[in-house]
């Protein structure tokens, strides 16, 4: 631990503005005529920059019914309105414009009446698609938006180098790693559970809540941590396992809202659930195998006494931050 806390400014952006990913937003067209297409377009309301983020559609596509917001919940806001495009969408390209910046991902699905379907991942670095029915299947996508959100997610990236100092395997050796690994799968249990159940509609926890929760869980790894070594080990610390899965379940919960939000189609719900959990499982193990190298590579260099309580007090402050955050949103 101690080499570790030398390194942890350089492992955590503790600069970011946001402690997880953004909800992505849905670009959804479906062909309800020869040539006319009605357009559904949700985005996040919260987004990280002040640019507006909006769907471009090919030059020869014309709107033929104004715009019309619907009311939704307080995260989100759906759009409908209804396109004429004279040569179809095939070989077209699909833009969303103020991707770069905004923190957020979009989805892009285009449906034909003869059952043929898109299905696409825009980002910062990607913001357009040229319609392609036989392209990528959609499964991939879901296991991109998966990874992303996890890394991409400080709170969740600063619960795994939590459990990552707390299982002590910063000081290496076979019984770390096995005490590091059972902890993980437990964390991995946990959250599997509910963010299957709550993307299925049976644990219908506002999103809001549980990112709270989240921020409640991070704090509280932070204080086992910062215990003192003299001092009577709490129940993370002899149990650590068993709060991972416990903690996993709270986790779960905020990894579900990214699918909730986007409002998956029922019939792909199956598919996105798997492809959705298997991205954070991908990079959840990514960056236990980082983190398992650089304090590989710490251990040889020298570090103040002091160091090794520099991660509990860098975590504990911005989970801290974010508890108090999320709780007055809940008041407002």
């Amino acid at each position: 631990m101690t080499r570790l806390g030398v390194l942890a400014a350089l492992l955590l952006p503790v600069g970011a503005a946001l402690a997880h990913p953004l909800a992505p937003g849905l670009l959804e067209l479906e062909q309800v005529g020869p040539t006319r297409y009605a357009v559904l377009w949700r985005t996040p309301v919260v987004r990280a920059g002040a640019q507006t983020v909006a769907p471009r559609l090919p030059a020869a596509c014309a709107s033929v019914s104004p715009p019309v917001t619907q009311p939704g919940s307080a995260e989100v806001m759906t759009t409908r309105w209804l396109a004429e495009c004279p040569e179809g969408l095939g070989g077209q390209v699909l833009t969303v414009d103020g991707l770069a910046g905004s923190g957020i991902n979009v989805i892009v699905r285009v449906v034909n009446r003869d059952g043929a379907e898109l299905q696409a991942l825009l980002g910062a670095d990607a913001p357009a698609v040229t319609v392609q029915f036989a392209g990528a299947p959609a499964f991939t996508h879901y296991v991109a938006l998966g990874a992303g959100h996890l890394a991409g997610g400080l709170d969740h990236v600063l619960f795994l180098l939590g459990l990552f100092l707390l299982s002590g395997a910063v000081a290496g050796g076979r019984e770390r790693a096995r005490a590091l690994l059972v902890t993980a799968t437990a964390f991995t249990a946990g959250h599997s559970v509910t963010l299957g159940a709550a993307a299925l509609g049976f644990v219908p926890l506002p999103q809001a809540v549980a990112e709270a929760l989240i921020a409640a869980t991070v704090l509280a790894l932070a204080l086992e941590l910062a215990r003192p070594a003299t001092a009577r080990a709490g129940l993370l610390r002899r149990r650590p396992a068993a709060m991972a899965g416990a903690f996993g379940l709270v986790h779960g919960l905020g990894f579900a809202g990214a699918l909730r939000e986007i409002g998956v189609p029922p019939a792909d719900l199956p598919l996105a659930l798997l492809g959705f959990n298997l991205g954070i499982e991908l990079a959840q193990l990514a960056l236990l195998a980082a983190l398992w190298l650089v304090a590989g590579a710490a251990r040889t260099l020298p570090a103040p006494r002091a160091a090794h309580a520099a991660p509990a007090y860098l975590i504990g402050s911005l989970a801290a931050c974010w508890l108090l955050e999320r709780s007055v949103g809940l008041l407002a």
